[in-house]
């Protein structure tokens, strides 16, 4: 039977998708090679100072949403943010973040890093990590670079997957899915050919029951419920 194909749109610099990165391990643990886990970014911090300027100004601008940040981190035991989150320092975009982040992720399709390492998993969550704990400014490049060398992974390689282009190729695929599927929420997980889709901050066994209900039903078959 062919796994499960799952897109699996995100956005490195939204909480929710930093509060799921640990649904997704569990997913893969628990149906490993019936399911394959297909990453996609989505732009939701494309314009991060506008996007938040705007919608939040009315309620309380910057500060309001890192007061929001805090209230919602508060409820996961499973990961940090640091107390200045988005109120002190603003990233310009995460674009820039999943453009490098797919050069890491063509080195380990070209089998130019250790695949068995999963260093696009890595470097996704590293960069996560970094701006939620640390105000890093993960849209900047020389803090890529750095992080990128913290994990050992070729800095000229990954430079020259965006110089030829590659890079932003998988990132224009990106926008064409996003258009496709119609994706404005991080993180949305679509299945079932596009069928399904469940978007923002769904629990783990909600995820899991969708599976379930897939592999467990022949192909063609339409559930009755």
């Amino acid at each position: 039977m062919e796994p499960i194909r799952i897109f699996y749109f995100s956005d490195v610099l939204c909480i929710w998708a930093y509060i799921a990165h640990i649904r997704l391990d569990e997913l893969k643990t628990t149906f490993q090679d019936q399911i394959a886990i297909e990453p996609h970014f989505v732009s939701v911090f494309g314009t991060a100072h506008e996007k938040l300027e705007n919608g939040w100004r009315d309620r309380g601008g910057l500060q309001g949403y890192s007061n929001h940040i805090q209230e919602v981190a508060k409820k996961f035991d499973h990961i940090t943010v640091h107390p200045d989150i988005w109120a002190n320092f603003t990233p310009h975009s995460s674009t820039s973040c999943h453009l490098f982040l797919h050069a890491i992720q063509l080195l380990e399709a070209k089998g130019l890093v250790d695949q068995s390492q999963q260093v696009f998993e890595k470097a996704t969550w590293a960069f996560r990590e970094a701006f939620f704990t640390q105000l890093a400014n993960v849209s900047d490049r020389k803090v890529q670079f750095q992080i990128a060398e913290e994990l050992r992974l070729p800095i000229a390689g990954i430079q020259a997957q965006i110089d030829s282009g590659e890079a932003y190729a998988q990132l224009s695929k990106d926008f064409e899915l996003v258009k496709e599927h119609t994706v404005t929420v991080s993180p949305t997980l679509i299945f079932n050919e596009g069928r399904q889709r469940l978007n923002g901050n769904v629990g783990y066994r909600v995820i899991e029951a969708n599976i379930r209900e897939l592999l467990h039903n022949p192909p063609g078959e339409q559930s009755w419920c």
